[in-house]
């Protein structure tokens, strides 16, 4: 593997002949596990501040819950932005900004005095900046990696499970001494170390073939030497005369030959030499064909009904069975687990690469069955348990189900950064509607928070239901596509050798390919 260091955009750019599997990924990959503690982590441990908000807004459970929501929705549905100025601009000026963004929207949080700024100020601005930071992140470490993506992609993921297991204690013990209006405003403070994480994106150029101009200018040299030597002979002994030579006399016509293939052989240099850079589409929208992505995104849907509720209302749970003191902790319990669970199936993935779609789908049919076993919760112990399963199975989920994308079973590697910004699109919806709809149930089953965690497993066994129909799906599709026969084959080989053969050939010879052409398109 050989790495090249160039610039692109007024950016130092990496450039390799293949994927590197490290290098700068390992920088990468920690920029990550902080951009990910300082936005999915910060929000997941936003449930904190439910019942102070509730309290100084005189809010209800719905009402409140659309902060979160309106901050998903604005995330996820922002996404298709995030890759077209990731495609167009790089993926670390992005990152930046949208540090910059969410750091400015949790601060002017702390000034809000209505709900609806709350909308605005984190659904709004710091949902945009959470899109611009998350996405591109994800993506990029995805590019650096490919034999221990899996793993890799895992392991950096725990940002978000250790910063839960920190910040939901710390940002209590923030609250009951400063109030919840400071603790936003350090915790906006706080979240400026994204754009520290953002200019250490280095972009990445994987080139199949490596490039050597010296050696190309030497083997053209020979090349041309060459061509005109077997010139001198062919005008005398070829005995065809091409249509080309026009020049009067032998040596006449062999000059003028040369000079031709010379500058032609020139050009061809030129091309190889200037060979444009591939600039990929700003949004690429051709993955909508592929009925695989469309049964996976459908899975995205309805699983993201159940990835952000349980964090929100596990808190007001506790408090309703009876647990105050220790309601801080159900989160620390399921950010243990998580990190547990986001290792191991980095491991079990990485171990098992032909598998990977079948063990997400176990995954995802376990994590839907412990959501069910929520509202039979009666006391601590039992509390305690499906908090641990959960975090461990939703651990399991949350860090595959985005890198997934690039596995050939879904889309590839090649189309990922579209494909991240269409699918994360697609869940924007339920990221808008779940938050909303878990808090009317509780409050039209008078305070029962299990109505809220029996949505959320209604919606996560949906998933499971497509994402079962992802690889049949795809094997459908390969199956679907018409084999040629050997004759179809042999007469493709002839129309490429005779299309081969110079412009300046007899007419007669010229004839051949149509005629082959003609019998190829009859047999297809």
């Amino acid at each position: 593997m050989t790495v090249f260091a160039g610039k692109t955009g007024g950016w130092t750019t990496n450039v390799y002949t293949k994927t590197p599997d490290g290098g700068w990924g390992w920088i990468i990959a920690v920029a990550f596990f902080f951009t990910e503690a300082l936005t999915y982590g910060i929000i997941k441990s936003f449930g904190v501040f439910f019942y102070d908000l509730m309290t100084y807004f005189e809010e209800s459970n719905s009402r409140v819950s659309w902060i979160l929501s309106i901050s998903m929705f604005v995330m996820m549905f922002t996404a298709p932005l995030s890759s077209i100025l990731s495609n167009h601009f790089g993926y670390r000026p992005v990152v930046m900004l949208g540090g910059l963004l969410v750091s400015l929207g949790m601060m002017a949080a702390s000034f809000a005095r209505t709900i609806v700024d709350m909308y605005i100020s984190i659904g709004l601005v710091s949902g945009i900046g959470f899109c611009l930071s998350f996405l591109p992140s994800v993506t990029v470490l995805s590019l650096y990696f490919e034999k221990y993506r899996s793993l890799v992609l895992a392991v950096a993921s725990t940002g978000e499970c250790f910063a839960i297991f920190t910040f939901a204690p710390a940002f209590t013990l923030l609250k009951n001494h400063l109030g919840w209006k400071n603790c936003l405003l350090i915790i906006g403070a706080l979240q400026l170390n994204i754009i520290v994480c953002g200019a250490l994106l280095r972009p990445i150029v994987i080139r199949t073939t490596e490039e050597e101009p010296v050696d190309v200018v030497i083997e053209t040299k020979y090349m041309l030497e060459n061509e005109e030597t077997r010139i001198s002979v062919d005008s005398v002994d070829s005995g065809v005369e091409s249509l080309s030579t026009s020049c009067d006399h032998l040596d006449n016509s062999k000059k003028c030959k040369t000079n031709d293939i010379r500058k032609e052989n020139l050009k061809m240099l030129s091309s190889k030499k200037q060979k444009p850079q591939h600039q990929p589409k700003l949004l690429d929208f051709s993955i909508l064909k592929n009925k695989s992505f469309i049964f996976y995104a459908l899975f995205g849907l309805f699983a993201t009904l159940g990835f952000f509720a349980p964090q929100l209302y596990v808190i007001p749970l506790s408090i309703r069975l009876g647990i105050n003191e220790w309601a801080a902790y159900m989160l620390s319990a399921m950010a243990i687990m998580e990190v547990f669970g986001r290792l191991s199936i980095g491991w079990v993935l990485n171990k098992f690469p032909l598998w990977k779609i079948y063990i997400e789908l176990i995954c995802v049919s376990l994590l839907s069955l412990v959501l069910l076993c929520f509202p039979l919760i009666k006391g601590f112990w039992s509390l305690v348990t499906c908090s641990m399963l959960y975090g461990c199975l939703f651990g399991t989920v949350a860090c595959s189900h985005i890198p997934m994308l690039a596995e050939d079973d879904v889309v590839g590697v090649e189309k990922i950064s579209s494909a991240v910004g269409i699918y994360v699109f697609i869940q924007s919806f339920s990221g808008l509607a779940g938050p909303p709809i878990g808090g009317w149930l509780v409050d039209a089953t008078g305070q029962n928070y299990g109505s809220a965690f029996l949505f959320c497993g209604i919606g996560m066994s949906l998933g499971a239901f497509f994402l079962a129909l992802v690889q049949p799906s795809k094997k459908w599709s390969c199956q679907k596509q018409p084999q040629e026969t050997d004759k179809q084959i042999e007469l493709k080989q002839n129309i490429n050798i005779v299309q081969d053969v110079p412009e300046d050939f007899l007419q007669t010879d010229l004839k051949k390919s149509e005629s082959l052409q003609d019998q190829f398109q009859s047999l297809a």
